[in-house]
C-alpha cells in the first residue's frame, strides 16, 4: 500500500525523531498528559477494600485492556483506589524491567473498568481527551519513542524509567482532527494486520498438533509407513491407551530400550580436566535444535550438572518445558561429551536407535501422561525418572524403527520448513506493523484523507 507524505516538513529539533511535517507541534509528555507511579503491590492487606489489580503482564501482553480481563484479586486502600483507580482513556506503561527492551510497553484502556486499580512496575497516562489518548497510545508503540525509553532506562540487572524521562519524552503532536485520524487509520490497518497474524498463529498451532499426531500413531503402530496403510494383522497390547499393536511388534518398558541418565562416574577417571561443550535450557527449542556454543571447564561442570554424549536423547524433566517438547538427540560434540542443566533427562539408547527413542519422547501419550505423573510444587513440578524408565513403548523390529524414524524424519522436517515460513511471515507482519505505526505518528506518511480514496 502506498501513501503521501505531507506537503512541507520542519526539523523538529531531536535527532531521534527527524522532521516531522510543519504544521505539527513538538512537546514533552509532561504537557501532553498527566502521569503517576503506582505502588499498589500484589499483596492483601487486612482493612483495605478488594480491588482488581492491573498487573505488569496485563499491560505487557495486550495492547488494549478491557473490563473482560482476567485480573488477579488484591486489596488497596482508600487513597490507592482515588489516585489509582484505571479510566476509559488511561495509557499505561511498563516502567522498570529486568529487561530494558521491556520499558515502556504501552496499553491503552478502552472502556470503562470495574474497580480495576493499576499495579506495581506500572505508569499510568492520562491525556485530556479519549482521542488524545488513542494517539499518545500509537506514539509511544513508534519506534523512536521505544528506542528513546531504552537508551533512558539505566540498570545492570534491573532496569527502570525515573520521573524526569518519563515526562521528558518527546511526544509529535499533530492537530486535534488528525490525531484522530491517525488512531482511526491505525485502529484499522493494525485490527487487519492482527486477523492475518492470528490466522497464521493458529495454522502454526495446526500444523504442530498435525506433526504431533503424525509422530504418535507412526510410533503406536497405526499404520505402515511403507505403504500409507494399516498392518495386516494387530494384537492387544494389555495397555489401555495404546491399544491395538501391530501383531509382530512387541511391548517394552522405556528403560528396555534406553537407559536413563547415566552416571557421570563413567567418565571420572578416563578424562583429563578439558574444555567441554554447555547447554542451557535455554539453548534447547521444541523442533530438537540446539546451539553448543558454550563452552565450560569439566571440573566445573562434573559435579551439579547433567552429563550426555553423542547419540543421547535429552528431554527437558520440567514444567513448562516438558509440555512444550523442549529436548533432542545430541550429536557432533566436539569431544563426545557435553553437559547441560540440571532440569534434562538423559536417554542412551541400548541398541543406537537414537531417532526412534526420540519420536517417542515426543508423542501425544508420552507427553500427556508424563504431565499427569509430575512431582513437585506447583510451578515446579518435575517428571519423575519412575515415570520415564517404566513407560511402556510399542516396539517394532531394529530395522522397522530405522524405516519409521526415516519416515517421520522426512515428513516432520517439512512440516517444519512449513512453520518456519510461516513464522517469517507473522514477523514480517509484525514488522511492517510497527512500522506504519511509526511512519503515521512521526508524519512520514500523510493519512488525512485516508478515508477517501484508495490506496494504490
Amino acid at each position: 500500500m502506498k501513501y503521501r507524505f505531507y506537503p512541507e516538513y520542519k526539523d523538529s529539533g531531536v535527532a531521534w525523531l527527524g522532521e516531522v511535517p510543519a504544521h505539527w507541534e513538538v512537546r514533552r509528555l509532561k504537557f501532553v498528559a498527566r502521569y503517576q507511579n503506582s505502588n499498589v503491590d500484589k499483596k492483601s492487606y487486612e482493612g483495605q477494600k478488594n480491588v482488581r489489580l492491573c498487573n505488569y503482564t496485563d499491560v505487557y501482553y495486550n495492547e488494549k485492556i478491557t473490563n473482560n480481563m482476567d485480573f488477579m484479586v488484591a486489596t488497596a486502600t482508600d487513597a490507592e483506589i482515588k489516585s489509582m483507580s484505571l479510566k476509559e482513556g488511561d495509557v499505561v506503561i511498563t516502567k522498570d524491567s529486568e529487561d530494558p527492551t521491556d520499558i515502556g510497553v504501552p496499553a491503552l484502556v478502552s472502556e470503562p473498568l470495574d474497580n480495576v486499580v493499576c499495579g506495581y512496575h506500572l505508569t499510568v497516562l492520562r491525556a485530556k481527551n479519549q482521542d488524545a489518548a488513542r494517539y499518545l497510545h500509537r506514539a509511544i508503540q513508534s519506534h523512536p519513542t521505544r528506542a528513546n525509553f531504552f537508551v533512558e532506562s539505566p540498570g545492570t540487572t534491573r532496569f527502570g524509567l525515573n520521573q524526569d524521562a518519563i515526562g521528558g519524552l518527546v511526544i509529535p503532536v499533530p492537530p486535534i482532527v488528525e490525531r484522530k485520524k491517525i488512531a482511526a487509520f491505525l485502529d484499522e490497518k493494525t485490527t487487519q494486520n492482527d486477523q492475518l497474524i492470528e490466522k497464521k498463529t493458529r495454522f502454526i498451532e495446526l500444523l504442530k498438533e498435525k506433526r504431533a499426531a503424525l509422530i504418535t500413531e507412526a510410533v503406536a503402530g497405526k499404520f505402515d509407513v511403507r505403504t500409507g496403510k494399516p498392518y495386516a494383522e494387530y494384537k492387544d497390547s494389555g495397555v489401555e491407551w495404546l491399544g491395538e499393536v501391530p501383531a509382530h511388534w512387541e511391548v517394552k518398558r522405556l528403560k528396555n530400550l534406553a537407559r536413563l541418565n547415566p552416571p557421570k562416574s563413567e567418565i571420572s577417571n578416563t578424562l583429563p580436566d578439558m574444555e567441554v561443550q554447555f547447554l542451557p535450557m535455554e539453548m534447547v527449542s521444541e523442533d530438537g535444535k540446539v546451539s553448543l556454543k558454550e563452552t565450560r571447564s569439566l571440573s566445573d561442570v562434573y559435579h551439579g550438572f547433567t552429563y550426555f554424549r553423542d547419540g543421547d536423547v535429552i528431554m527437558a524433566k520440567i514444567t513448562p518445558c516438558f509440555e512444550n517438547g523442549k529436548g533432542a538427540i545430541v550429536d557432533n560434540l566436539e569431544n563426545g561429551i557435553g553437559f547441560g542443566s540440571t532440569e534434562f533427562h538423559v536417554l542412551r539408547p541400548a541398541s543406537g536407535f537414537s531417532s526412534y527413542i526420540w519420536y517417542i519422547t515426543k508423542s501425544i501419550p508420552f507427553r500427556k501422561i508424563g504431565i499427569m505423573e509430575m512431582k513437585g510444587v506447583a510451578g515446579q513440578q518435575r517428571v519423575p525418572e519412575s515415570f520415564v524408565s517404566e513407560f511402556l513403548v510399542a516396539t517394532p523390529p531394529h530395522g522397522e524403527q530405522t524405516t519409521i524414524a526415516a519416515f517421520l524424519d522426512e515428513k516432520t522436517t517439512q512440516i517444519d520448513q512449513l512453520i518456519e515460513k510461516t513464522q517469517q511471515s507473522i514477523d514480517l507482519l509484525k514488522e511492517k506493523r510497527a512500522a506504519l505505526i511509526t511512519a503515521a505518528v512521526t508524519g512520514k506518511i500523510d493519512v488525512r484523507d485516508y478515508n477517501e480514496r484508495s490506496a494504490a
